[in-house]
């Protein structure tokens, strides 16, 4: 325990920036998400196709070298300059979409033909049809995988750890009995796997909370 209440400082401030990282990623991996799914099954080609080449290029694209990208490539492009918090969190919400935006695109697709086209029917522009008919059932049938995608999301914050970002990844190389702090870099590591399991059982739990009412509104 001594690993933990001998640096509760480092602890505290990790855990902070984990979760900063987490929230405000997957917020907007979920907004970006929604857009992209929605242009994915736009009847407009061109938006098809620009929804597409984005789902293809950074799904495939490894994370690290999308956060090379943002944490060293976007600095020299000559942009505003942002703290490694802030692009750590540009990039692993851009890169989440993707995945935010195939898991709702199978969602749309379980949702029957015939009320989109009812919609349409009654003069609803494509906008409100998604917004008002299909995204609403869409994501009822995949929170499961959604929450899956968020789960992923949580424990690749890890990666941002080596880009400068002082969260629970990087507490292998801060905790050290060379700092005058007690705790062997394995302890530390497994403390830290001892969180993520406790952030993902609670995310485990909201996801079965969801589940119970959503089938109760069906």
């Amino acid at each position: 325990m001594d690993v933990i209440f001998g640096n509760l400082d480092l602890w505290g401030s990790a855990i902070k920036n984990t979760l900063l990282v987490f929230l405000f990623g997957g917020l907007i991996a979920l907004v970006l998400g929604i857009i992209v799914g929605a242009m994915r099954v736009s009847p407009v080609p061109i938006a098809r196709g620009v929804g597409t080449l984005y789902v293809n290029i950074i799904r495939n694209t490894p994370l690290t070298l999308v956060f090379f990208f943002f944490v060293l490539g976007y600095p020299a492009l000559g942009m505003p300059k942002m703290s490694p918090l802030v692009l750590g969190v540009l990039a692993i919400g851009i890169y989440t979409a993707t995945y935010v935006a195939e898991v709702l695109r199978a969602g749309i697709n379980t949702v029957p033909v015939g009320q989109a086209e009812a919609a349409r029917a009654l003069g609803l522009p494509f906008g409100q049809v998604m917004g008002l008919v299909v995204l609403p059932q869409a994501f009822r049938s995949v929170v499961p995988p959604m929450m899956s995608v968020f789960i992923a999301l949580l424990k690749n914050t890890t990666v941002a750890a080596g880009f400068s970002v002082a969260e629970l990844g990087a507490l292998r190389a801060t905790v050290n009995d060379a700092a005058g702090r007690p705790g062997s870099p394995m302890e530390v590591l497994l403390w830290v796997a001892a969180v993520f399991v406790v952030l993902v059982l609670l995310l485990s739990l909201l996801q079965n909370r969801i589940e119970k009412k959503w089938r109760i509104v069906r």
